[in-house]
C-alpha cells in the first residue's frame, strides 16, 4: 500500500510538470509539481503555488483525481473497476482493501466498500450540487459547476484545496465565505462526515441505535463531539475580540467562523479567518486539534480521535487506581492502549522534528514552523503562510512529513494490528520501576 502511493504521487508528479498542467503553458519543476502531487494524495493542502491561479483546466482534474485516490485508498477506487465489471474479488485483494479502509477482518469488507464508494458518490453529488448552486450567480454556470464539485470533493476528502484565488490576491482559501451559511455549513458536513469514518457509516446505517452501536463507533462519535464543542467554544474565548479574525463580525458570523474553525482543525486545511493573525492560545489549540486530526479508516489524518479517547480514558483510570480501562461497559485491550501510545509518540516526534529542523534551516518563527510541520503531518493543510517561502530542503521535510502522515502511520497502525501473534517463547519475572 505505501508503495503504491508512491507510485501516484510519482504519476501525479510527473503530469503536474507538463505545460498544459500549468496555466502560463510553461514546464513546473518536478520539486513543486512533486510537494504538490503529496499534497493532493495525502489529502493535506498546503501548496507553493496558488491552486486558482497557478494550475490549468487540465492541472485542476489532476489534483481532483489525486485527492480522490488519496481519500479513499487507491484499492477502494481499483475495486470500482471490478464492481462494474461484476468480477469476483481474490481473498488477497479483500485483505488489502481491508488494510486500506483499516479493518482488522476481512468478514464483510466487499459490502463496506461497496457502500464506501455509494456513499462518498451521494454525500459529495449532494455537497457539488448546493455549492455550485450558490456558487453560478457569482460566477456562471461553468466555473460555478467546476467550483461546486472542486470544493466538494476537497471538503469531504479532508484536503483543502481551493479554488478561490484571484491574480493579486492568492492563497485566500475560503475567506470571501466568512460569513456564508450555506458555503460554510455545506463544507462543514462534508468534512464532518468524511472524517469520521468509513466503518461507523456502515455501522450507524446497520444499528440506527446508540446503545446497539460497536464500541469503536460510540468513541468515535463522543470523542468527535467532545473535540468540536470545545474547539468551538475555546476559539470564541481566544478570538472574540480579535480585530483580526473574529472581532470584526457580527454575532453570528461569529459563532459560524468559530464553528468552521472548530470543524476545519480536523485535518479539513480550509479557512475562512487569517490563521496568520490568530492569537498564542489559538494556534496552541490549532496544533493539539490537528495532531488529533480525525476518526480512524476515514479521509482524515492525524493521530486519530480514538488515540485520544484511549489515552484520556487510560490516564482516568491510572487516577483511580484502576489497572484495566474501560468504555460503554467494555473492557478495552492493553494492545489497543499501546498502539495509542504509539501513535502519540510518532506523531508528535515527527511534528517536532520537522519544525525544529525547519526552523532551524529557515531562520523562522518556531511558532510557524510547528504550525506548518503538525499541519503538514497531520493532513491538514492550514498554513500560516510560510509554506510557500520555504526552501527547497524545508519543503522535502513537508513532503516526507505529509507522506508518513497519510501512509506510513496508517500502515505501522495496520501492520501492529494485524501482525500474526505468536506466543512468547519465554516469560519474565515482572520489575518494578518507579514513574512520576
Amino acid at each position: 500500500m505505501a508503495l503504491g502511493f508512491i507510485g501516484i504521487i510519482l504519476l501525479g508528479a510527473v503530469l503536474l510538470t507538463l505545460p498544459v498542467s500549468s496555466r502560463n503553458g510553461d514546464f513546473t519543476s518536478f520539486q513543486d509539481a512533486l510537494f504538490t502531487a503529496t499534497s493532493a494524495t495525502c489529502v493535506t493542502g498546503l501548496v507553493v503555488h496558488d491552486t486558482a491561479t497557478y494550475w490549468s483546466n487540465f492541472g485542476h482534474l489532476v489534483i481532483l483525481l489525486l485527492i480522490q485516490i488519496g481519500g479513499l485508498g487507491f484499492m477502494t477506487m481499483a475495486s470500482l473497476a471490478s464492481f462494474l465489471l461484476r468480477r469476483t474479488i481474490t481473498l488477497r485483494e479483500r485483505m488489502v482493501m481491508g488494510a486500506g479502509l483499516n479493518m482488522t477482518e476481512n468478514a464483510g469488507i466487499v459490502r463496506l466498500t461497496r457502500r464506501v464508494l455509494l456513499g462518498t458518490l451521494a454525500f459529495e453529488g449532494a455537497g457539488a450540487v448546493v455549492l455550485a448552486l450558490r456558487f453560478i450567480p457569482l460566477v456562471g454556470p461553468a466555473r460555478g459547476v467546476k467550483m461546486g464539485v472542486f470544493h466538494a470533493v476537497s471538503a469531504f476528502c479532508n484536503a483543502g484545496f481551493d479554488l478561490m484565488g484571484e491574480p493579486g490576491r492568492l492563497y485566500p482559501s475560503v475567506t470571501a465565505y466568512v460569513s456564508d451559511p450555506i458555503v460554510s455549513l455545506t463544507l462543514m458536513v462534508l468534512v464532518v462526515v468524511g472524517g469520521l469514518g468509513f466503518f461507523v457509516w456502515s455501522d450507524v446505517w446497520d444499528k440506527r441505535n446508540f446503545k446497539r452501536l460497536h464500541l469503536h463507533t460510540k468513541l468515535v462519535l463522543v470523542t468527535t463531539g467532545i473535540l468540536l464543542l470545545a474547539g468551538f467554544g475555546l476559539t470564541l474565548l481566544f478570538e472574540w475580540g480579535n480585530p483580526s479574525t473574529l472581532g470584526q463580525l457580527n454575532t453570528g458570523g461569529k459563532l459560524l467562523a468559530a464553528g468552521f474553525q472548530s470543524v476545519t482543525l480536523r485535518t479539513a486545511g480550509f479557512n475562512t479567518i487569517d490563521q496568520a493573525a490568530l492569537t498564542g492560545p489559538s494556534q496552541a489549540l490549532g496544533c493539539f486539534l490537528m495532531l488529533i486530526g480525525g476518526s480512524p479508516g476515514s479521509t482524515a489524518g492525524g493521530v486519530k480521535t480514538v488515540t485520544a479517547a484511549i489515552l484520556l480514558l487510560s490516564t482516568l483510570s491510572a487516577l483511580r487506581g484502576r489497572t484495566t480501562v474501560f468504555a460503554f461497559g467494555r473492557a478495552i485491550a492493553p494492545r489497543s492502549v499501546m498502539n495509542a501510545v504509539t501513535m502519540l509518540i510518532v506523531g508528535f516526534m515527527l511534528s517536532l522534528t520537522g519544525a525544529c529542523a525547519i526552523s532551524f534551516l529557515e531562520a523562522a518563527p518556531f511558532h510557524q514552523c510547528l504550525f506548518e510541520a503538525v499541519s503538514a503531518f497531520a493532513t491538514v493543510g492550514l498554513s500560516m503562510g510560510l509554506t510557500p517561502a520555504l526552501g527547497t530542503v524545508s519543503h522535502f521535510i513537508l513532503i516526507a512529513l505529509m507522506y508518513l502522515g497519510r501512509v506510513g502511520v496508517l500502515t505501522l497502525g495496520v501492520a501492529v494490528l494485524m501482525r500474526r501473534r505468536e506466543p512468547p517463547k519465554m516469560h519474565y519475572p515482572e520489575g518494578f520501576v518507579m514513574v512520576g
